[in-house]
């Protein structure tokens, strides 16, 4: 028997191999013994443009076909795969193996993305031979002899990849569709102008835009709050002051915004004692942090060091691929499967042969702890991140790779401390007549965040009032109240999105719709994109000149907005994503049939193409070409003229805008196109385009 593996990319493939013994290493595959590892590099197939659907007879320009609102939309009746121009010979590569396997396994990444990109070579190489799946989500030694030790059926993940399938043909009749409409539409009101729309990209910008459009109408509303300074003995604490409830000067929300009362109740309480209503001491605990997904790492790393998403993907990728010191990096998940709770003492080993500046951490590591975020349950296709058993000198990471590194792996430690606890206390106080309350808390045990303090010294919560140590004090007791102070405050505008807080949204997106039904649907679902595609995303909005870098924050520009403003709500509201990917997890868990998503995605797509087949639109920021007459028309087809200025100073004549499929021509005339005076076009039309 010889096994064709087939790895998703060279750095897998090379990991498999080197546990199966390298006998020989040739080009683009590992020989080992009668076993052959070769791998893809990403996907070696697309989906086919849409220029394969469209009718022949539609003009080129620049060697494509233009677009044309009567050949939209476009809906394959069978989808076409192609190979990727500069993956050919690998694609051909891997079929020239195959002949040579008794049996393939299947060595893509576990999620739907990986195991469609392996499925659709087999498929395009017509494969009958049995197909056996590798699932293992690190790229140490003894990851991967688990996963060599695990192999299933790989029919068993079919659902898996169809959801993969269906999400690609669905993105592409979205945008290959919506984005031909409304460039159309713009198009014929002047603008010339490539709007792009894409089911995660356009909500995700809609987010910025209406984060921006709020911060510059806000308004600050100022308001005073009232602070106590209490003495008990030899301990002073800080109250605040609870407003009645038919308190007068307060605002809708409770606010205190009328100066004279407040000044009128600060010289009311001045020199009487505080008495003590209620006080209580509670133990609380906190679990253990979560291992990261990527996007809470994202969101982490941007507040802490600034670095934007891409450069945690690509650090986060760095230390898989390149150091092997993680696990997969494109995880949605921070919970942690129970088979590798075993590994802890190895794992824990490497780390201290790596970082031995937390061998005290290490060694107070109790590895019989068992934290919540061991839990098979919530372990979705990729467990959390974490370190591996990999030795290496960590002088070889860059200064971004040991900042990344050393999070995930001090999390990781921290699983083995136990629960951090403390005593929380309340007191409510009566002054004058008057409420306040004062919280506080003290730490009875560090647990897990021993493990942070020499990190972060602010790691524990900010050194505020309901972080103050207070006295022990019962229902009766009576205080000095020092005084009580007036502090002037005023509500404030949101914070511009950046990069890690975009990053949080697109994964908290059921905070940002209106409606419990859409809230409760976007918030059992995995939010806007996904773990590998959420950097990609917002870097293809700056690119397209729709979001632009201030600083650390991102800021929609004119054309972004003006493209947000463009589309109908249903095409820019998150809503669609949720009712998108609650369909695909119906296929992904074999409950809805592929085909039947498809349908329900071009269902769409045909009702969105007709209402922007309707009217016009300007796009603002864009740039500017002659609009399509709405009262002149083409005399052969009908369709509006454009006026357009000739080489001649002053002097204009009129094209049709179906140009080159209808070339008609005719003169100016006070501003009107002489229908009597037609002009013959010389072979080639050269006619100006938008």
């Amino acid at each position: 028997m010889s096994r064709l593996y087939i790895a998703e990319k060279p750095s897998v493939a090379k990991a498999i191999a080197e546990v199966l013994g390298v006998t020989q290493k040739r080009h683009g595959f590992y020989e080992c013994g009668n076993d052959i590892v070769a791998w893809c590099v990403g996907h070696l197939l697309e989906l086919a443009a849409p220029d394969c659907y469209t009718p022949d007879d539609v003009p080129l320009r620049d060697g494509k076909k233009i677009w044309r609102i009567e050949d939209l939309p476009i809906i394959p009746n069978e989808w076409i795969l192609q190979p990727k121009e500069d993956k050919k010979e690998l694609l051909e590569q891997l079929g020239a193996l195959m002949g040579k396997a008794t049996e393939i396994v299947h060595c893509g990444d576990i999620d739907r993305e990986g195991q469609s990109l392996v499925d659709e070579v087999l498929e395009w190489h017509g494969n009958t031979l049995p197909v056996l799946r590798y699932l293992s989500s690190g790229l140490d030694a003894p990851s991967v002899r688990h996963g060599l030790e695990s192999l299933i059926d790989n029919s068993t993940k079919k659902a898996f990849g169809d959801a993969s399938i269906g999400r690609q043909r669905a993105d592409w009749l979205i945008g290959m569709n919506l984005s031909r409409a409304f460039t159309l539409r713009a198009e014929r009101a002047g603008s010339r102008a490539l709007l792009t729309v894409g089911r995660v990209q356009t909500p995700v910008l809609s987010l910025v835009v209406n984060r921006d459009r709020e911060i510059e109408n806000f308004k600050p509303i100022p308001y005073h709050t009232l602070k106590a300074n209490l003495q008990h003995e030899n301990a002073t604490f800080v109250a605040k002051w609870k407003a009645k409830d038919d308190q007068a000067g307060l605002d809708s929300e409770g606010r205190l915004t009328d100066t004279a009362i407040a000044d009128a109740l600060v010289e009311a309480m001045k020199g009487h004692t505080a008495s003590v209503i209620e006080a209580k001491s509670t133990t609380k605990k906190i679990a253990h942090p979560q291992a990261y997904s990527l996007s809470a790492l994202t969101i982490l790393v941007s507040q802490k060091f600034g670095y934007t998403a891409l450069d945690v993907l690509d650090i986060c990728q760095s230390l898989y691929e390149k150091h092997k010191l993680t696990t997969y990096p494109r995880s949605d998940c921070g919970f942690l499967p129970t088979s590798q709770f075993d590994d802890a003492p190895a794992i824990l080993a490497s780390l201290k042969a790596v970082n031995p500046e937390l061998t005290k951490l290490i060694d107070g590591a109790d590895t019989k702890i068992k934290s919540k975020t061991w839990d098979d349950s919530k372990v979705s296709a990729h467990h959390g991140i974490i370190p591996t058993q990999e030795v290496l000198d960590k002088s070889a990471l860059t200064e971004k790779e040991r900042n990344v590194y050393e999070l995930i792996v001090r999390t990781y430690i921290a699983q083995f401390y136990p629960v951090h606890e403390f005593l929380s206390t309340s007191i409510e106080l009566d002054i004058a007549g008057e409420s306040f309350s004062s919280s506080g808390r003290v730490i009875t045990k560090p647990g897990w965040k021993e493990v942070f303090i020499e990190a972060d010294e602010d790691s524990d919560e900010d050194k505020d009032d309901t972080n103050q140590q207070l006295p022990a004090l019962k229902k009766g007791d009576s205080l000095r109240c020092e005084s009580v102070t007036r502090r002037d405050a005023k509500t404030k505008a949101p914070s511009r999105f950046t990069d890690g807080t975009l990053i949080g949204a697109m994964v908290n997106i059921h905070k940002y719709v209106e409606g419990a039904d859409n809230k409760k649907m976007l918030r059992e679902g995995d939010g806007l994109g996904t773990e590998a595609t959420r950097a990609a995303i917002i870097a293809e909005l700056i690119r397209r000149e729709y979001l632009k870098i201030d600083g650390k924050n991102l800021v929609s520009t004119t054309l972004g907005r003006s493209v947000v403003d463009a589309l109908p709500e249903m095409v820019k509201s998150p809503v669609l994503t949720a009712l998108f990917e609650r369909m695909l997890k119906n296929v992904e868990n074999g409950a809805m049939p592929l085909a039947d998503f498809v349908a329900q995605q071009e269902t769409f797509v045909r009702t969105q193409v007709e209402k922007a087949s309707i009217g016009s639109v300007k796009i603002a920021g864009a740039k500017t070409a002659a609009p399509i007459s709405d009262i002149y028309k083409c005399g052969v087809c009908n369709h509006g003229l454009i006026r357009r200025p000739t080489s001649k100073r002053g002097h204009f004549w009129w094209g049709c805008s179906h140009y080159p499929s209808c070339p008609q021509m005719y003169a100016d005339v006070n501003g009107r196109p002489d229908y009597s005076r037609p002009i013959k076009p010389k072979e080639p039309v050269t006619q100006p385009q938008n």
